[in-house]
């Protein structure tokens, strides 16, 4: 699954417990009422318990439940705790042997271009809510 995928999977798992807090549902539940798979969302919902974002409760009654109030929950949180790699993610090699010292300096160049980027992007994603996504999505 992509990155985008699972971050907007994620994302609508995460609207749909906001939604009916603080009763919590079960995968089987959250995949009726998103249209999501139901193991893709264990293997989510595992990384956001891993991370403190939900938390799952055992039994009959058991589900997910989220652990902070929607306004409290960001997107650059949500994205790191499902995500291992970076939003802006290049794969460039500096100093191989044989390269020439001008392909040496254009890596680096990009690379350093892509670690500003993504500084950018994760402090842009620490500034959308859960909550604002709910309003923004309820609003249209």
């Amino acid at each position: 699954m992509s990155a985008s995928t699972k971050l907007s999977t994620a994302v609508k798992a995460l609207s749909y417990l906001a939604a009916v807090s603080p009763e919590p549902k079960n995968s089987s539940d959250i995949s009726n009422h998103t249209g999501i798979n139901a193991s893709k969302l264990r293997k989510i919902f595992s990384f956001l318990v891993k991370s403190e974002i939900v938390e799952s409760e055992k039994g009959t009654n058991g589900g997910f439940t989220l652990r902070k109030d929607p306004d409290k929950i960001n997107l650059q949180e949500i994205y790191c705790a499902i995500e291992d790699r970076k939003a802006f993610h290049l794969d460039v090699n500096t100093g191989t042997s044989g390269e020439s010292k001008n392909n040496q300096k254009f890596n680096i160049f990009f690379l350093d271009l892509f670690a500003d980027i993504q500084v950018t992007i994760e402090n842009e994603m620490k500034n959308i809510t859960l909550k604002s996504i709910i309003n923004k999505i309820n609003s249209n």
